[in-house]
């Protein structure tokens, strides 16, 4: 849990960068919906949404790098460890320009009987690029799984798309 009240830190600084929220939660499962500007066109905030080692937050992968993660676009969101892999997520659709879907389970949701879809589309948007991303997660968590992880994968994913965002914009995810 400690990554995750980092996390809750970190998107506080971050407000205004992205927007995120809890749109649904219910005892089957939760909705979360983050939502950004990038100031970009969207083949490079897809080039870079393609490279999560480059803006992903290094607290919230496995390794403790976020070198170690990356997007096979047949495959998985996969990250490589000393002695081993993680699959985080497989790839459901990518489009290779507008739409991303994978289906999994992120971080401590890997230890529930909970599974997610997190979709990830991009629209122009004049200059910018206009991306809304959301993770709908269901199944069955100990303890209640709306209740334990709704707040906390909120906060971290709404930290990971702010980190896209000023990696597009900047070249620098810190």
């Amino acid at each position: 849990m400690r990554p995750l009240i980092a996390a809750a830190c970190a998107v506080t600084l971050l407000a205004g960068a992205a927007r995120a929220e809890v749109t649904d939660r219910s005892a089957a499962g939760f909705e979360v919906t983050e939502t950004a500007s990038i100031a970009a066109p969207q083949a490079k905030v897809w080039k870079a949404l393609m490279q999560p080692g480059r803006w992903w937050s290094s607290q919230h992968s496995w390794s403790g790098d976020a070198k170690n993660l990356s997007i096979d676009p047949g495959g998985c969101l996969c990250e490589r460890l000393p002695k081993g892999a993680v699959r985080h997520m497989m790839i459901a659709y990518a489009d290779g320009t507008s739409e991303l879907r994978l289906f999994g389970a992120l971080g401590p949701l890997q230890f529930t009987g909970a599974s997610g879809h997190l979709g990830v589309v991009l629209k122009t948007a004049g200059a910018a690029t206009d991306v809304v991303l959301t993770y709908d997660v269901g199944g069955y968590a100990k303890g209640g799984l709306a209740e334990r992880f709704a707040t906390p994968v909120d906060k971290v994913l709404g930290e990971q798309l702010g980190r896209l965002k000023k990696y597009v914009e900047t070249g620098k995810s810190d």
